[in-house]
């Protein structure tokens, strides 16, 4: 999963291509209309481990091959957003705190989520990204936290790696200092999963599968906020790139 090369990739080969689903927006201040967009944060997280990140429409699944339209891509990051329809999981009503549900995001995601784990591609999950992996497998989301005294919103806190995980191995620590935006989080795990992060709260904050072909890690944490400053959340990145260019 990773190489001896201390290389950047970049300065090897030429940039990996990661495909980044985008997110509807309603607005964008530098456009007159609705936008489909990604963190800068992100983006620049991901050029900075030597990928060429790009934005992928989150086009209907029944009407557009997604294994079709990520063939020719190295690697997936799946990126935070709203929250996933409760009916995903077999929730029969949808709690009152459940916001920016878009079927067709939620179709394109979980699809996208099948086919890097089924086909063999890198897979990096973030916050809504492991919620849609997790949904993709059976597992089940609790809708909402509690509240303001209880949700993960706007908060930095420690996690609590398992020793030997991959996301322990890649960021090289068993404890790191997590940025968190978030009011749902795994309830049942989906079929092979297996958790790797937790709060201090005792919320999963990571998890990871026993057995893939490539690369695979996901975390209920934003890496991305603190990545410019925290060698070890930028390691994430760093880690999907450097797989994505081994399984060229």
């Amino acid at each position: 999963m990773t190489t001896a090369d201390p290389r950047p990739v970049a300065h090897r080969t030429a940039r990996p291509l990661i495909a980044v689903p985008a997110r509807f927006a309603a607005t964008a201040s530098a456009l007159r209309c609705a936008a489909e967009a990604n963190a800068r944060a992100l983006i620049d997280a991901v050029w900075r481990a030597g990928g060429e990140p790009v934005g992928v429409h989150p086009a209907d699944p029944a009407e557009h091959d997604v294994a079709a339209r990520l063939a020719r891509f190295d690697g997936v990051l799946l990126p935070g957003g709203g929250d996933l329809a409760p009916h995903r999981y077999g929730a029969q009503r949808a709690h009152k705190a459940v916001y920016d549900v878009d079927d067709v995001q939620d179709a394109f995601d979980l699809e996208a989520a099948r086919h890097s784990l089924t086909g063999g591609l890198p897979l990096l999950a973030i916050c809504r990204g492991m919620q849609v992996v997790n949904t993709a497998l059976g597992g089940t989301l609790h809708q909402d936290m509690g509240g303001p005294r209880r949700e993960h919103r706007h908060i930095r806190q420690s996690v609590s790696l398992a020793p030997g995980s991959v996301v322990a191995r890649i960021t090289g620590t068993d404890k790191i200092e997590a940025s968190c935006y978030h009011h749902q989080h795994v309830d049942r795990l989906g079929e092979g999963l297996r958790v790797t992060a937790r709060a201090a709260d005792d919320t999963v904050e990571g998890v990871e599968l026993a057995d893939t072909r490539a690369l695979f890690v996901a975390v209920q944490w934003h890496p991305e906020d603190t990545a410019h400053e925290d060698p070890a959340q930028q390691r994430l990145f760093d880690a999907l790139v450097r797989a994505a260019a081994n399984e060229r």
